[in-house]
């Protein structure tokens, strides 16, 4: 029997929702759509804003139409980062649920993790390696084993969080990418110090920035729309001309990604900075992640 489920993912630069058909505990995605909310930006003294709840509560009231116009016989709900790493949760969760209706999970890092890498294999067929998925607000990393993880960690460093807090207008300068580099090798070294793999690592990688960067690593290279692998030397490369601002490439991310424009640079570089330690070869993109590991572990519909 057909069921249609959808999932809500409140992160801390995009809101997500996706709608599945499952069907005899398999699913695919019908429908999906995105909202760059940036609700990290929104976040003062580790407070969420009331105009950040209210802006949330407004795309979720929208995506809230389109999953009743559709029949969508259940809903999940979940928040990463947006909501985990502030000092008024649980403010925001009540507010949430009196202005939509909707009660919101708030994930831990290491949940976070976890689906990510239970959605991700579903796509990818890669026995050793290490899963990374960079967020808005926080990465998270699954260092895995004969596809087993060894262990599920967040980091608390992403792509929008660190462009807010270290740069001051769009582009970083010098002095401020140097300090997003300082900042976030300190946060990789202090989670995965004691991860040290005896041979050169592939990256299964996850989320929307990685996504945004196989996208602009396929134009400037020319490649297939359907590749999915990104080399280890072309996240150096990138990285270089990126932080060496050469207009060329900037003016490629207009073209394909320009919603990133600010949050590119320092999410290459959490990429650049894991790359480099692990000496990776390659970054293989998955497209699934932490809502498809939600539905399998909440909904309980497919297994491998």
């Amino acid at each position: 029997m057909k069921k249609t489920w959808a999932i809500i993912d409140i992160g801390s630069n995009t809101m997500r929702l996706s709608i599945y058909q499952c069907e005899a505990q398999q699913f695919r995605i019908m429908i999906h759509k995105k909202e760059m909310v940036g609700l990290a930006s929104y976040v003062e003294e580790q407070r969420l804003s009331d105009s950040g709840i209210k802006t949330a509560c407004e795309v979720l009231n929208g995506f809230k139409n389109i999953v009743d116009s559709l029949g969508v016989e259940k809903t999940f709900i979940f928040a990463t980062a947006s909501l985990r790493n502030i000092s008024n949760t649980q403010e925001a969760v009540s507010i949430i649920e009196q202005q939509t209706g909707y009660l919101v999970e708030v994930i831990s890092g290491e949940e976070e993790a976890r689906l990510d890498f239970i959605g991700a294999m579903h796509r990818v067929e890669l026995k050793d390696g290490l899963l990374v998925d960079i967020g808005g607000g926080s990465t998270e990393l699954v260092p895995f084993y004969k596809k087993s993880p060894v262990m599920a960690v967040s980091v608390p460093i992403g792509s929008l969080s660190l462009y807010t807090n270290y740069v001051k207008k769009i582009l970083p300068k010098k002095e401020e990418l140097e300090n997003i580099r300082t900042v976030a090798a300190d946060e990789i070294e202090q989670t995965l110090g004691t991860f040290r793999p005896e041979k050169r690592q592939k990256i299964c990688g996850v989320g929307g920035t990685i996504r945004a960067l196989l996208k602009l690593c396929n134009y400037i290279y020319h490649k297939e729309s359907t590749n999915q692998v990104i080399s280890g030397e072309e996240v150096n490369e990138l990285y270089t001309m990126l932080s060496d601002k050469k207009e060329g490439k900037w003016k490629a991310i207009l073209k394909v990604c320009p919603d990133r424009i600010h949050t590119i640079l320092p999410g290459l570089t959490i990429l650049w900075l894991i790359v480099k330690k692990y000496n990776v070869t390659e970054v293989i993109v998955s497209g699934y992640g932490v809502r498809e590991g939600y539905l399998v572990e909440r909904g309980g519909i497919y297994r491998k």
